[in-house]
């Protein structure tokens, strides 16, 4: 057993393992491009997230006291991240006392030797796999295959996209992007000993993948199962899981080895927090009261469940979030992919898009932190412009972590970056910035500008603005993608059109100096004979 300092740095951390599954292939907005063109994953989105999103809001009612809630999860998150060292010591400790082994991995690539050398020391062929974003995240099944060793994945969505050769699409629900008669067309294809006349009911693809799955549990014993844990507790050593499905349940109970993969910053400070976090957990993901299996072990008991417990702490670029006041607050992400499911963006784009494990608002802030933004041709780069600042993401999430502000933040650093190693204006970006400063620092010029907007528009057909000609700079990209309305009067046309009016016909209602247009009379305050 070793120990990492995660105190004050001498040197900057280090961000993620280029191997880590949190860097796409493509920008955001070329993947997206692709994405957006694909009617069915479109419909499938808008169909899940709207379902989730009803669900959400009825169980949120439920609690009166849902914002006092918010303001203690996100309390306590903040304890944590001003004192992540000292908290991971005293977990670690107390894993230890309670049986444990604690294991500190500094990116993607030692923890997956790290669990690869405990699953062939005790000869693994194959391992069971809880539903883990941390393990998605380092590549653990490929690192694990390389080593010979087969991982299956036991959660229901994590085994459709396995099966398909797929990846997640979303924290909640992997399979998002897929709809029934697809997922029958995988397991035709893709499992063992299937009824070739399966229908496509819900019912009967579960209990197809109930089947092929028990017996896998029935084989475990003796064996090794992965998991990650939503949450770990310092003052007591305890990993918390929480499922719906029982898949979990068995994982953590049947095998005579359990390794736990967990991020260092689902620490909690004392096993009185969950009562804060369990509440705001299941309401915030599956819109439930509560998860239908919430799982609680505590190091190793002789006799009940897993007679080794070996815990991997992973820090993978975590460590460089931290260093940074702004942008810390995405550790605090409880991964309830509740800003997910109101984001539009993410609606009619995907997961995929994003080429990170983390998608939607939260990825957009996480993984560009973990892994650094590298110039222009970083597809992280591009994160933190996936997003149309809103705000639904930061009403909705349960630790109230403002990922609009941090989006800013991190556009900000990208053009000061981009300054520093290209000069003071780069693109059509930082030239359409600085018209727009000198437009909008002349009232004159500003004034002009608006006014002539209007005329202007009436040539074009419609009421909205069509997609521009790609010569022009910086306008195309927002017509390609976006309805621009055409502008209209501005309102020192009108107002000056008023006053004319009023000039010529000084007793018109538009010429009471009391209204606000000539219209605004039969909404304004009634006049004292009025009352009367």
């Amino acid at each position: 057993m070793s120990t990492v300092d995660l105190g004050i740095p001498s040197i900057r951390p280090q961000h993620a393992s280029p191997s880590s599954n949190l860097r796409g292939t493509q920008s955001f907005p070329d993947a997206a491009r692709s994405e957006l063109g694909d009617e069915t994953l479109r419909g499938n989105l808008r169909h899940a997230t709207a379902t989730i999103q009803t669900k959400r809001a009825s169980a949120v009612r439920e609690v009166r006291d849902w914002q006092k809630l918010r303001n203690a999860g996100s309390a306590l998150k903040w304890q944590v991240t001003d004192h992540l060292p000292e908290l991971l010591e005293q977990l670690e400790d107390s894993v230890t006392a309670a049986g444990g082994v604690v294991h500190w991995a500094r990116d993607a690539d030692e923890a997956g030797e790290i669990v690869t050398r405990l699953a062939l020391e005790r000869d693994a062929q194959e391992v069971l796999k809880v539903k883990s974003m941390a393990t998605q995240e380092i590549g653990l099944n490929e690192t694990l295959a390389h080593a010979g060793i087969h991982a299956i994945e036991s959660d229901l969505a994590e085994l459709i996209v396995q099966l398909a050769g797929d990846t997640p699409s979303h924290i909640l629900v992997p399979a998002i992007h897929r709809n029934r008669a697809e997922i029958r067309d995988i397991f035709l294809r893709s499992m063992p000993d299937i009824d070739p006349e399966i229908t496509d009911d819900p019912a009967a693809l579960a209990e197809a993948s109930r089947r092929f799955l028990r017996e896998k549990f029935l084989d475990l014993p003796g064996g090794v199962a992965i998991s990650g844990a939503n949450f770990a507790v310092a003052d007591t050593g305890t990993m918390v899981v929480v499922e719906s499905e029982g898949n979990g349940r068995m994982c953590l109970t049947l095998p005579r080895t359990l390794i736990s993969v967990v991020g260092i910053e689902k620490i909690v400070p004392s096993f009185q927090d969950l009562e804060v976090f369990l509440q705001l957990l299941p309401r915030s993901s599956t819109g439930e009261r509560m998860n239908p299996y919430t799982t609680l072990f505590t190091g190793v008991t002789e006799g009940d469940g897993p007679q080794e417990f070996h815990l991997v702490l992973l820090d993978n670029g975590r460590s460089a979030v931290l260093e940074d006041p702004e942008g810390r607050s995405a550790l605090h992400c409880i991964r309830c992919s509740a800003c997910l499911n109101v984001c539009p963006v993410y609606e009619r784009t995907g997961g995929h898009a994003y080429g990170s494990t983390y998608p939607g608002p939260i990825g957009a802030i996480l993984s560009p932190q973990m892994t650094g933004m590298h110039g222009p041709d970083d597809p992280n780069t591009s994160l933190p412009y996936a997003s149309s600042l809103c705000g639904a993401c930061y009403d909705v999430c349960p630790v109230k972590i403002d990922i609009p502000k941090i989006l800013v933040h991190m556009r900000a650093e990208d053009v000061d970056q981009r300054r520093e190693t290209s000069g003071q204006f780069r693109g059509t970006w930082d030239v359409a910035m600085k018209g727009a400063s000198k437009l909008m620092s002349s009232p004159r010029a500003y004034d002009k500008a608006v006014r002539s907007a209007g005329p202007l528009s009436k040539v074009l057909p419609g009421d909205n603005i069509g997609k521009l000609p790609g010569m022009l700079p910086l306008v195309p990209g927002w017509t390609d993608h976006r309805d621009l309305p055409k502008p209209g009067t501005s309102f020192r046309s009108w107002w000056d059109a008023r006053e004319r009016d009023r000039a010529k016909n000084p007793d018109s209602p538009s010429s009471d100096s009391r209204t606000g247009g000539p219209d605004a009379a039969a909404d304004g305050p009634a006049t004292d004979e009025e009352q009367a």
